[in-house]
């Protein structure tokens, strides 16, 4: 009898391959284990079990697995489910998923070895330029990779001369897999065997008296065992003793001490377990907290809709306790990592060492550590804070789910597939696993606020900030004016300079937000006009002044900033605009005693940059933080009293259909970090335009002013929610082969969908990385069936890849785009 299994590999592959397998293996796999599997002439991948059966596959001859990799499922059967959903709804394939969602650790990758063949006789005359390279290579080295063939012959291709050497029988192939993650291993050290009774012991000292450090690096052992009760470090024996590591190497090599190594996480979270720590919540909050209870009766999913330093986090701690006393695993998600960093030190007071984290700055080690222990229950796995892709991990018993901030845009993911949006995904991952739900915003999203609107979603507000502080004062300064009056001291107002002087003398800190990150986005000749371009995307290159260079920000080309202009020659260089760079320098101009930082994505590369910045900041090491988006996003600052907003057009005049509620959100948001304990907070916004209608929907807090225009608009031109949106790009290098395709799939969908197709259109930036850019929107009614209008389009495509000119063209689909 024969058994085959269906696998799932880490690429773009609409179906599943079907693999031979024996009766033992068949009988030992499960879905979700991983296994190595042959694909194509020479590469072996990473596949996922997903069934076992006793179907042959029809179109080709089934190889053999290469290997089992797992004794237990990695992934469960909700995942698979869960994958599956996301794969259909987002128009991507399951291995795309897949490959998303494991840490690429476990995706082990093949290399191929090339071995000489010891037993051939190899006539030198008889072979050609290029293979005699590749075998005098073997000559001189036992093993050669791929690639460093590739650069001994120069060529990128080189199965050819590779498949001529085996036909020779000069060299063998050999698949070589990796496994990438290595457990972290800690060295402790105990008193050798032979010393443990105390006649022996006392006979050791005696004989230690000549040799006066290794003395003292026992006598240090017995102390630390004394004091600490534990297990001991090499490192900690090695500080306590000021022994040197080959002092304690030699007591080893003499028996006179043991060493042995324990596998430890490579992130730990310690904190007190203690049950008082909680604190109490006010009148609001408990109303608040009723309401969600309520709606969790309901099976609901609930809105928290709750102003800016209302205390949410206390209502999110009650419910977190509630689930993890049930036994049940709890997930925390965050739109910034930035966030995560001032969460877990809160939460830690609570639930000490039962939360674990994850995000993309953790290695892929720390990763795998948070997958592993997911999977194995551990208590240190009970909460997991983490952004958008820690939706992916092997959770068996979650309970309940809080998406914080869910208004946030960087909840969807762009590149690569698949285009998920976390509040979403999070919502159907909930419900396969019947789990409470909450959604906490200051201002929510329109399509999650008029969901609660339709009872669809159940509801819970707070209206009030914690301890009843106002909300804070929001000024707006017409800039245009005060230029006009020759009163603007570069980027800043007379009023904001008033009003930070005010500050800094109480000892406030200041938060000045400007949303672009550089000194400046353009650098232009005043004689010609000409200004410096990427040669890869169509976009003017931004001027970084602390690395002295101009940058692109979508393909990362750089170059130096240069003397003169390169068209005419003439050393008139000017900036146009201005980013958190240029606000920075003229800030520690304008105030020289003050101490300023900026937080944007060129000061937070590392892993904990962040972190060093958001302490600092806390601890008021600095009186002003300048910085871009990052600095909106529900942190905690306890002792600022004023927000700079430097120019609040730049949000507005965007060609997007959620520019205006974006722009509410993030200037609320931004304005919510001030004033947060006692003194009501101001802000001041810099604009162009005081009088347009969102700025001041934005001082007076209107969000349902905001909610019920945006909705009326939106309604009247088909944009979500009132309608469905499928947005398809198309990319290629050759501009005219690009428009030809688009076209003609645009008229394909016309002809099958209707009126409600917009397009082909360039977007703002039209080529990215020598890639030109052209995008198709559809909408779709929700009387429609999404399924349906999906399906046809995938046809449309079928048809679209048999035309030979438009195979290269590149379509990627992109589900419910904001």
């Amino acid at each position: 009898m024969q058994y085959f299994v269906n696998v799932i590999l880490p690429i773009a592959l609409e179906k599943l391959f079907t693999y031979a397998l024996t009766e033992a293996e068949a009988l030992f796999l499960k879905p979700g284990m991983r296994v190595a599997v042959p694909f194509g002439k020479s590469k072996i991948y990473t596949g996922l079990v997903h069934e076992v059966h006793q179907t042959p596959p029809t179109v080709y001859e089934a190889k053999e697995i290469h290997q089992i990799l797992d004794e237990k499922p990695l992934v469960n059967e909700i995942q698979l489910k869960h994958w599956q959903w996301i794969a259909d709804y987002y128009m991507c394939t399951i291995g795309e998923v897949f490959r998303s969602a494991l840490p690429s650790a476990f995706l082990l990758e093949s290399e191929t070895l090339i071995l000489k063949n010891k037993n051939a006789t190899v006539d030198e005359g008889d072979l050609k330029d290029d293979e005699f390279l590749v075998y005098e290579a073997l000559l001189h080295q036992s093993v050669l990779k791929v690639h460093e063939v590739s650069a001994i012959v120069d060529r990128k291709n080189v199965l050819p001369i590779l498949n001529r050497l085996l036909d020779k029988g000069i060299i063998h192939l050999k698949e070589e897999i990796y496994e990438q993650y290595k457990p972290k291993l800690v060295r402790y050290v105990q008193l050798g065997a032979a010393y443990r009774e105390e006649a022996q012991l006392e006979e050791l000292l005696n004989s230690l008296t000549r040799a006066p450090k290794q003395s003292q690096v026992v006598l240090s052992l017995f102390q630390l065992q004394a004091t600490t009760k534990k297990q001991i470090k090499v490192a900690d024996l090695e500080e306590a003793s000021g022994g040197s590591k080959a002092v304690i190497k030699s007591l080893i090599e003499k028996g006179i001490l043991e060493e042995y190594h324990i596998q430890t996480d490579r992130v730990n979270y310690d904190g007190s377990d203690d049950e008082s720590v909680f604190k109490n919540l006010n009148e609001h909050q408990q109303a608040a907290l009723k309401d969600i209870v309520q709606n969790f009766d309901n099976k609901k999913v609930t809105l928290l809709h709750g102003v800016t330093s209302s205390g949410k986090t206390e209502v999110y701690v009650q419910l977190i306790d509630e689930c993890l006393r049930s036994g049940k695993q709890a997930l925390y998600l965050l739109p910034e990592i930035a966030l995560t960093t001032q969460l877990i030190s809160r939460l830690q007071e609570y639930f000490g060492e039962k939360i674990s984290v994850y995000h993309s700055k953790y290695t892929v080690q720390e990763r795998v550590e948070v997958w592993n222990n997911i999977v194995a229950k551990k208590h240190k796995a009970q909460l997991v804070i983490g952004a958008r892709s820690s939706l992916f991990l092997p959770f068996s018993e979650l309970g309940f789910i809080i998406v914080d901030e869910e208004h946030e845009g960087s909840f969807k993911q762009f590149d690569p597939a698949p285009r998920y949006h976390a509040r979403d995904a999070a919502i159907v991952l909930g419900n396969l696993h019947g789990a409470n739900i909450v959604l906490g915003s200051a201002t929510p999203s329109v399509e999650t606020y008029k969901n609660a609107q339709l009872g669809k979603y159940g509801y819970a507000n707070i209206t009030r900030r914690f301890g009843d502080v106002l909300m804070p004062e929001i000024e707006l300064v017409d800039i245009k004016e005060e230029a006009r009056k020759r009163r603007m001291k570069g980027h800043f107002s007379e009023r904001l300079l008033e009003e930070i002087t005010a500050a800094l003398d109480l000892g406030e800190q200041i938060i000045l937000f400007q949303n672009r990150r550089g000194y400046a986005p353009i650098l232009e000749c005043t004689t010609c006009g000409h200004s410096p371009q990427c040669p890869n995307c169509d976009v003017s290159l931004t001027y970084h002044q602390y690395k002295k260079q101009l940058r692109c920000h979508y393909c990362s080309h750089h170059m130096a900033l240069p003397e003169s202009c390169q068209v005419c020659g003439s050393p008139t260089l000017d900036t146009k605009g201005f980013g958190t760079e240029q606000v920075e320098k003229e800030i520690e101009a304008l105030f020289p005693a003050a101490k300023v930082w900026r937080m944007d994505l060129d000061t937070t590369r590392g892993k904990h940059g962040y972190e060093k910045i958001i302490t600092a900041f806390e601890q008021q090491e600095m009186d002003i933080l300048v910085g871009t988006q990052m600095l909106t996003k529900g942190l905690d600052f306890r002792n600022v009293g004023l927000v700079g907003i430097m120019n609040a057009d730049s949000l507005l005049n965007f060609p997007d259909y959620r520019a205006h509620e974006r722009c509410f959100q993030l200037l609320t948001q931004v304005s919510g970090r001030a004033g947060r304990t006692k003194k009501r907070g101001k802000v001041i916004v810099q604009t162009y335009n005081p009088y347009h209608q969102i700025l001041k929907q934005v001082s007076t807090n209107d969000y349902k002013g905001m909610f019920k225009e945006q909705l009326y608009e939106r309604e009247q031109y088909k944009y979500p929610p009132a309608n469905k949106i499928i947005k398809i790009t198309f990319k290629h290098k050759e501009y005219n082969r690009l428009n030809e395709a688009s076209e003609w799939f645009a008229q394909a969908l016309r002809n099958a969908l209707g009126g409600n197709v917009l397009g082909p259109e360039y977007p703002p930036v039209a080529r990215i990385r020598n890639q030109y850019l052209k995008h198709v929107i559809v909408k779709i009614d929700h009387g429609t069936s999404l399924h349906r209008i999906k399906f046809g389009i995938r046809r449309i495509e079928k048809s679209f890849n048999a035309v030979a000119l438009y195979r290269s063209v590149r379509v990627i689909y992109n589900v419910d785009h904001i």
